[in-house]
């Protein structure tokens, strides 16, 4: 690989400081509906200009998120998808785009089905940069973080929005690459919006610790949700509903039983102008 795994949100973020501009990070289900389409929709979300990859391995379960996510989940399982399947997309989105911060969401209980070092390593052979477990607090970190260090993952965690200074100061000291915090309470969903008002203080509750780049998420569906963000400190802001939302439009049936996609052209158009627009909002004013 071009560039070590450990460097590219550095090397990332620095950019962005140079530039003016903060990170865009989309989320995209793997195998969403099938492995095929679901490259072709990551590769327009980077030519579109995403920033960096936020990649979800479907999981039966998935408690931290909302409706539109959960159907992601569920059209990915109903096509077929594997975590091997899901290593294979990440092999092949890293060779197309060697320079990408690509970040990965797994449920806990796929590492530990697959064992935790054999699991971070897979990523990472397969050129993933980070893992992020949402439902394993920073306080049950250290095994995950032990893991993910020693075959060169950047562990992430989750700081949210009414932390305890204990819970901040350990996402904090475990978090490499960036830290996720969240812009309020809840699951996943685009109906949801940040609480704008209060974005400033969960950046400075969370930097007031140190640490890596914080990036927004949870409720951040809009170019003004964005902009915000960005003008409340943020080094970015993660998207993950409203892609899953467009993807669903063009799924052939409804949830439960999606079916293939319909017209991957006009998705990929639709979903392309939305980060377009997305990106356009991290300009620093």
């Amino acid at each position: 690989m071009s560039t070590p795994t450990t460097s590219r949100y550095g090397t990332l973020f620095a950019s962005l400081q140079e530039r003016g501009e903060g990170a865009f990070v989309p989320f995209i289900m793997l195998s969403d509906p099938n492995p095929d389409d679901a490259l072709r929709i990551i590769d327009a979300v980077v030519t579109a200009g995403a920033d960096a990859l936020e990649l979800g391995v479907p999981f039966t379960d998935p408690v931290a998120d909302g409706p539109a996510i959960q159907a992601a989940h569920v059209r990915a399982l109903d096509g077929g998808a594997t975590v091997d399947k899901a290593l294979a997309q990440v092999h092949t989105i890293r060779g197309r785009h060697p320079d990408l911060p690509i970040g990965m969401l797994i449920y806990a209980n796929v590492a530990y089905v697959r064992g935790l070092a054999s699991l971070y390593d897979a990523f990472q052979e397969a050129g993933a940069d980070s893992v992020l477990l949402p439902d394993v607090p920073v306080r049950e970190s250290a095994s995950f973080s032990q893991a993910a260090i020693a075959v060169g993952i950047d562990p992430i965690y989750i700081a949210p929005p009414k932390a305890s200074p204990q819970t901040l100061k350990g996402v904090a000291a475990q978090s490499r690459g960036y830290i996720y915090a969240l812009s309020r309470d809840g699951v996943t969903g685009a109906d949801k919006e940040a609480s704008v008002d209060g974005l400033r203080e969960v950046v400075d509750n969370v930097q007031a610790y140190g640490g890596a780049p914080v990036l927004l998420g949870f409720g951040i569906s809009t170019p003004p949700h964005v902009a915000e963000a960005i003008a409340a400190g943020a080094a970015g802001t993660i998207t993950g509903s409203a892609n899953a939302n467009i993807v669903a439009k063009y799924s052939s049936h409804a949830h439960p039983t999606p079916g293939p996609i319909t017209d991957i052209d006009s998705l990929t158009a639709e979903l392309s102008s939305y980060v377009v627009a997305m990106k356009a909002a991290t300009i620093r004013s």
